[in-house]
């Protein structure tokens, strides 16, 4: 699997071997897959040495709205139509281990754990057939959205701050993403237990309805929505997301400046 990683003071990308405790150095841009194609250099690190950072660091964070059957039938209310799209600053991201930053306001903050998508080239118009064509892999998400209830009574969300979407640790770049199980926990707790079978509207389907509102940029993230269970989040909880086939994001909230 495809990490990022900090190492005395520089970031690169690396192919993660868990099993063997050891990530493999690449140079080269990941996303050249014509030209200057990404090369292994043969040489090993330890895991120990390293950092892992956010796996991609995008220019854009597309999150989709309701998305997951069990979670419209949670909320007691119809599925869309269409998918709902939402867009996060680049400086969302967090990596693994690094924190959600709660500023203090908005008031309260809700998780979402889920599926992200990252996508390897260019991409404006794309139908649903072509889109395993753009996409470069998959990584765990933790998505935070906030509630801050204004002078007149009226409570709005907001999930554009720093560090409110951790990604990580890894993209599995070849994945069947039809029906993974996904295990959000706090503290320990288990919070949602659900998969992708869930979805209302399957990954290529999203890829195609960005595409035709935005041109996606390699490196940039599509959220896939979240399933039941989603909830509040506080300073100090603790919060991981485990996808099949990825492995388990963790990171815990503090209270701060981002």
């Amino acid at each position: 699997m495809i990490i990022r990683y900090e190492r005395n003071g520089k970031v690169k990308h690396g192919w993660m071997v868990e099993a063997e405790n050891k990530v493999r150095v690449i140079e080269g841009d990941i996303y050249k897959v014509k030209a200057a194609k990404p090369i292994m250099t043969g040489l090993e690190l330890p895991l120990d040495e390293i950092v892992l950072k956010s796996p991609c660091t995008p220019s854009k964070v597309v999150g989709i709205g309701l998305n997951y059957r069990d979670r419209a039938e949670e909320m007691g209310i119809q599925p869309p139509a269409e998918p709902a799209i939402a867009v996060k600053p680049s400086a969302a991201p967090a990596g693994p281990g690094e924190p959600i930053v709660f500023p203090g306001r908005p008031h309260s903050l809700h998780f979402e754990g889920g599926l992200a998508v990252v996508i390897k080239k260019e991409a404006r118009h794309i139908t649903a057939e072509e889109a395993d064509e753009y996409i470069l892999g998959f990584t765990c998400a933790v998505e935070v959205a906030g509630g801050e209830r204004q002078h007149d009574g009226q409570q709005t969300e907001s999930g554009e701050a720093d560090s409110f979407c951790a990604l990580g640790p890894a993209i599995a770049a070849k994945l069947d993403y039809e029906d993974l199980r996904i295990v959000t926990r706090v503290n320990g707790e288990v919070r949602q237990d659900s998969s992708t079978r869930q979805m209302i509207f399957p990954i290529p389907r999203l890829l195609e309805a960005v595409s035709s509102v935005m041109t996606l940029l390699p490196g940039d993230v599509i959220l896939t929505g979240t399933p039941a269970g989603a909830g509040e989040l506080h300073p100090g909880d603790e919060i991981s997301v485990t996808v099949e086939g990825i492995g388990t994001l963790t990171t815990r909230v503090t209270a701060g400046k981002a």
